[in-house]
């Protein structure tokens, strides 16, 4: 039986993500450099670099937001949980996104109350319209969602009133509506001051103890979650390192990913860094 046409019925079977010598064009710029990449399913992974390296493409890619250039030899580029092929809706479902871009779209001028912004995930939509036919059920998994990320008080302000830390919670509990797999998240903590991004990595600290493998795109050091233990290190669209947290830490490595002199520094459970 072809993994094309079959939806993966173990967790354990394939892993989550294979990326084989993917580039990807922007105009004449090459912004991914055949990159290749295999992570599991609960492997807990940070993909850390300057701006411009290709973390926030990487992310699109793997969403079907853009495509990659096509192998000379015609076999696969990416494949998600073992497959090649998916609708955009399908891999919604498997797989949550977090963005920047995303926040832009559910916070802007257009009026968005925030129970509907979670519940129209069921319907990868921006709201409720009078063709979507809302569940007991689904009203249900959108509360407890918003619960998970303890953003329930939320329910009945605009999207656009909410603070970037209260937003980015409950973005994600619309991506959580469907129980995905997996979550990636493209600076998360973009925009929040430093007590608002502690009380927000809290929360994806728990997400990653309750069984959702998380995706962490992230230029700072210090956003890297204790329980994140794979680090890819990202410069030019092509990985510097690849490897374990405490080996890929390090100064050297990260001195040749931001091409200026790196100290890595450590506070309990979390890593920091400094410029020399």
């Amino acid at each position: 039986m072809s993994p094309d046409s079959t939806h993966p019925d173990t967790h354990a079977a394939v892993p989550l993500l294979e990326i084989d010598q993917a580039s990807v064009m922007r105009g004449d710029s090459l912004i991914l450099d055949r990159l290749s990449l295999r992570l599991g399913e609960g492997q807990h992974t940070a993909i850390l670099g300057p701006n411009g390296s290709g973390k926030s493409t990487l992310i699109r890619l793997i969403a079907r937001q853009l495509y990659p250039l096509a192998r000379l030899d015609g076999l696969p580029v990416i494949r998600v949980f073992g497959r090649d092929r998916w609708s955009v809706s399908e891999l919604r479902s498997l797989i949550g996104i977090v963005s920047p871009a995303l926040q832009v779209d559910y916070t802007s001028d257009a009026p968005l109350e925030v129970f509907d912004a979670v519940v129209s995930g069921f319907f990868s939509a921006r709201g409720l319209g009078l063709d979507h036919h809302l569940t007991p059920a689904m009203r249900e998994r959108a509360l407890e969602a918003l619960a998970q990320m303890e953003a329930s008080a939320l329910v009945g302000r605009q999207m656009a009133s909410l603070s970037t830390g209260e937003a980015r919670r409950v973005l994600i509990a619309r991506a959580l509506v469907h129980g995905p797999r997996a979550l990636l998240l493209d600076e998360p903590c973009a925009g929040l001051d430093p007590a608002s991004r502690r009380r927000f990595l809290e929360s994806l600290r728990r997400l990653a103890r309750s069984g959702t493998t998380l995706l962490l795109v992230t230029h700072h050091v210090e956003e890297i979650l204790p329980e994140i233990d794979h680090v890819l290190l990202l410069r030019e669209g092509r990985i510097v390192q690849e490897g374990d947290k405490q080996s890929v830490l390090i100064d050297g490595a990260l001195s040749a990913t931001f091409a200026m002199p790196v100290h890595v520094t450590r506070h309990g459970d979390y890593y920091g860094a400094v410029v020399d």
